[in-house]
């Protein structure tokens, strides 16, 4: 019999967690691009490591200040993302999960926006001197974690949302574990990528202490199932969170980086990431750790069975 063509939902993560030029745009080209790759027998690494050179070549071309060359940087960009949704859509789709395809999808869209900022300073250089470059690493690394806790309270409302199937949310013990149990020797590779997934894993859990101590009375209280009660409780307050774990992903900077590179101001995309997106990232991480807090309380009192 026919195999039957997985439907466009099925590859989504969530309705909760997509946004609407997700939803409506990168998620529907994502899944064209998915059912080719899975006819071809193309793997979502092969995929994500395509998405690298698209986005490179957009870094390049924001060098330049020609209208022309930026638009083709826009549309190389944009056509990158379409590409990292695509991944992620595939490998649902083929339930190829890995490790290393969480921190190659990470680690492909760091190159994307390095070679954006590296092309950004080359290009002011000559006006700004080296100061552009000192304004470029601090952004760079607000960046980084802008996009680290967006990532991480996802994977932490998807866990309450559909379970550990429908998360890739990961604890440092656990790699840690793993970790320890690969040979520097027989498995290099591998334990090189579950050192740097293991790092990363741990500074997100270090941003968010009452998030992990709320796990912890939830895993000491009801082990690894928490109750229906308190993971609807969760979601009900966790949603409109998303939203911000939205905006300091892709789409909002992407927005802002087009229109300052489009007005011939490519140094208001670093002012517009450490003012905006910081303030909307501590504000985030306050909101969610308030949360948490209240939940160590509610289930310290039995409220949930």
């Amino acid at each position: 019999m026919e195999k039957q063509q997985p439907s466009l939902e099925s590859t989504l993560k969530s309705t909760d967690t997509e946004e609407f030029i997700d939803i409506h745009f990168y998620r529907p080209i994502g899944y064209r691009w998915a059912l080719l790759f899975q006819k071809l027998g193309v793997t979502p690494n092969a995929v994500t490591i395509a998405s690298i050179f698209l986005g490179v070549g957009a870094g390049i071309c924001f060098y330049f200040d020609d209208i022309w060359i930026s638009l083709l940087g826009i549309f190389l960009l944009v056509w990158a993302n379409s590409y990292d949704s695509a991944d992620g859509q595939l490998a649902r789709m083929t339930k190829q999960y890995s490790a290393l395809g969480r921190v190659l999808d990470g680690f492909a869209g760091n190159l994307w926006f390095g070679s954006i900022y590296v092309a950004i300073c080359l290009r002011l250089y000559p006006e700004w001197g080296g100061w552009i470059w000192v304004l470029a690493c601090v952004t760079g690394y607000f960046h980084s974690k802008q996009a680290e806790m967006a990532d991480y309270y996802r994977n932490v409302h998807l866990l309450f949302l559909k379970g550990k199937a429908g998360s890739e949310l990961d604890n440092s013990v656990e790699l840690t574990e793993k970790y320890n149990q690969l040979s520097w020797g027989k498995n290099f590779w591998s334990k090189l990528v579950v050192f740097f997934y293991r790092n990363y894993t741990t500074d997100q859990e270090n941003r968010s202490p009452k998030l992990q101590k709320m796990m912890k009375v939830l895993r000491e209280k009801y082990g690894e199932v928490a109750p229906e009660s308190f993971r609807s409780n969760f979601r009900e307050k966790s949603l409109p969170l998303m939203k911000y774990t939205n905006i300091l992903s892709f789409n909002t900077r992407a927005i802002a980086l087009f229109v300052s590179i489009l007005i011939g101001w490519p140094w208001l995309y670093f002012v517009f990431e450490l003012t905006v997106l910081n303030i909307l990232l501590v504000y985030m991480v306050m909101r969610h750790e308030k949360i948490c807090k209240s939940f160590i309380v509610e289930l310290k009192e039995g409220k949930y069975k």
